[in-house]
This record gives structure tokens, C-alpha cells and sequence, in this order.
């Protein structure tokens, strides 16, 4: 069995906890895995009753460089006294290595999921993304993926169409959706053309959010990526009140193109076909089936196909 077929196969928690004894810091024995399928994170206790969080990076997914961009990015934030939970150093580097496996430790900041229901948690999140988005701007990633439609519907649906997931049977109708899909996103994006891209958290959705009463911080810069502003705006609204609110704080401190909220759609398109890409690719991870059994099911593709044909027909 390869590392791609079981990825973190041999990491046991010994292994996990030897790694944060290599740091120089000392486990108490306290392990509890977290909430994550692309990489495998744990919450660590500390002999000196503290709490960490190590992050194993899935084999494979990210290069080293792309992975530091993501810590020099989470850094930089937080120089700038952005709510952002960056890695903890340890001489001089937050790209940790033990028996194969790439890691980082970050300190444990709690929190409860945001509800963003009320115009003043909506525009505070609007502050803090154009605050985000003003350092994002200040250089490029170089190492890091694009929110193209490559690696949102090219890449995913070339993955399932190899993962043995699909039926036969809606083969067809998945090749010809996607290339309509392709095709009703690719005229989107031309309408708004030329588009300004910068550095973005990625996956902003309100699971990447805790809320204290403090306020807000970001955790997971995991799937930062160069695209849109509006990619990191989008999925923390339900309706058109809520998007409304986080562009009212987002104008106090960034000026938005009026065009880009014309996105969402296509924006919204390409997360669907990736979604389903993604399980397909991952499925030979154990914890991929147990996850999302119904991937397995030829009901479900269908279902799929049949979002991607409406998603196409909201954009024409």
C-alpha cells in the first residue's frame, strides 16, 4: 500500500507525540484528534499544562515552499495584529520534520462558531478581510495554487473520472456537464476581466472562524491561494442582506471592484465540481469513505450532475 493509498498509515500517536518532544517541548500524554481530512491535526497537552495544536501535512499535497508561503503569509498577519493563529517557530524555522512527516505547532486559541446573523458581526468580518486583503495585496505567492478554473474543475473533474468512483453509466453526462460548467464559468470570469488577484486566506467559511468575546480570529490558512477578493467574502454570507453587511465594513477600510461581487456564481460552481473531485482523489485515504459513504453511490453522482447543469444554467 502506497503513502497516497494511506497516507498517515504509520502516523500513530507515539509519533505524534515524539514530535512535539523533538521541539524541545514536552507532551504530557494528552492527545485529541481534531476536526480535519486533508491533513491530520491534533490538540497536544503540555507538561507545563499548556495546550498546542500540531498540523501533519497530507504527503504530497503541498511542496515545502508552498507550505512556507502559507507561514510567512500567516506571519505577516500577524505582525500586522490581524486575529490569526500563525505557527510557532522553533529555531528559526515553523516547518517541522519527524520520521517522513512534515508538521507544525501552533498555539491553541478557542472559540465557538460564529453565527454572523447580526449586521455588526457581519461588518466586523468585512474590517478584518479588506484589512487581510491589504497585506495580501502588498506581494505575490509564488508557490501557491490560483483560483482557476484548472484547479477548481479542470484537475477535480480529471479525478473523477480516474477514481472508479463514477458509474459508467453517467460518465457522459458528467463529461458534458463539466464542459458546460467549464464554459458558463470561463464567460463569467471574461465579463468581468481584467480581474485584480491577491493573496487570500482561501477557504473562508465560518468554519475557519472562531469567535470569542474578544471577537473574531481566523484559524487555517491551509488553502491560501491567489484569486479574487470576493473569494473570501462569499461563503460567510447567506443572502444578499448578509453579503450586503461584510462589503459595508469591508468598504471602511478596502475599495472592492463593483464588479466582482458578478462572481459568486461561478465562484460557487467551481467549489461544487471541486468538492466532488476532491473525495474522488482522496478516496483511497481510509477516513475518505467513512466520511462521505454516499460518494460511492451512483444516486449521489447524479445528484451531482444535476447541480452542475443547474449552476450552468444560473450563469447563462
Amino acid at each position: 500500500m502506497t503513502a497516497n493509498e494511506a497516507p498517515y498509515a504509520g502516523l500513530s500517536p507515539d509519533l505524534v507525540l515524539d514530535a512535539v518532544d523533538a521541539t524541545g517541548l514536552l507532551a504530557d500524554g494528552r492527545l485529541l484528534a481534531l476536526n480535519s481530512y486533508e491533513n491530520r491535526v491534533y490538540q497536544i497537552g503540555l507538561e507545563d499544562g499548556r495546550f498546542l495544536v500540531a498540523k501533519f501535512y497530507r504527503p504530497g499535497r503541498w511542496s515545502d515552499e508552498a507550505i512556507q508561503e502559507e507561514h510567512d503569509f500567516s506571519a505577516e498577519l500577524a505582525a500586522a495584529e490581524l486575529p490569526v493563529v500563525a505557527p510557532l517557530t522553533f529555531e528559526g524555522t515553523t516547518l517541522l520534520r519527524h520520521e517522513g512527516f512534515r508538521y507544525a505547532l501552533y498555539p491553541r486559541r478557542g472559540g465557538r462558531a460564529p453565527s454572523l446573523e447580526s449586521a455588526d458581526q457581519l461588518q466586523w468580518m468585512g474590517r478584518l478581510l479588506a484589512r487581510m486583503h491589504g497585506i495580501g495585496a502588498r506581494a505575490p505567492f509564488h508557490h501557491r495554487q490560483r483560483f482557476d478554473r484548472e484547479h477548481l474543475i479542470g484537475l477535480p473533474s480529471r479525478a473523477a473520472l480516474a477514481s472508479g468512483l463514477l458509474p459508467a453509466h453517467l460518465e457522459t453526462s458528467y463529461r458534458d456537464a463539466i464542459a458546460q460548467l467549464d464554459t458558463a464559468v470561463a464567460a463569467r470570469f471574461e465579463a468581468v476581466a481584467p480581474l485584480r488577484t491577491l493573496r487570500l486566506h482561501g477557504d473562508c467559511h465560518p468554519g475557519n472562524i472562531l469567535w470569542t468575546d474578544a471577537g473574531p480570529h481566523f484559524v487555517d490558512l491551509d488553502d491560501a491561494r491567489t484569486g479574487p477578493a470576493i473569494q473570501d467574502l462569499w461563503m460567510l454570507a447567506d443572502d444578499e442582506r448578509g453579503l450586503r453587511e461584510l462589503l459595508e465594513g469591508y468598504a471602511q477600510f478596502a475599495d472592492l471592484d463593483p464588479s466582482e461581487p458578478h462572481l459568486i456564481p461561478a465562484l460557487r460552481a467551481m467549489r461544487q465540481a471541486h468538492h466532488a473531485g476532491w473525495i474522488a482523489q482522496r478516496w483511497h485515504d481510509p477516513a475518505f469513505p467513512a466520511a462521505f459513504p454516499y460518494a460511492a453511490e451512483a444516486r449521489w453522482w447524479q445528484e451531482h450532475i444535476d447541480d452542475l447543469r443547474e449552476a450552468t444554467d444560473a450563469l447563462a
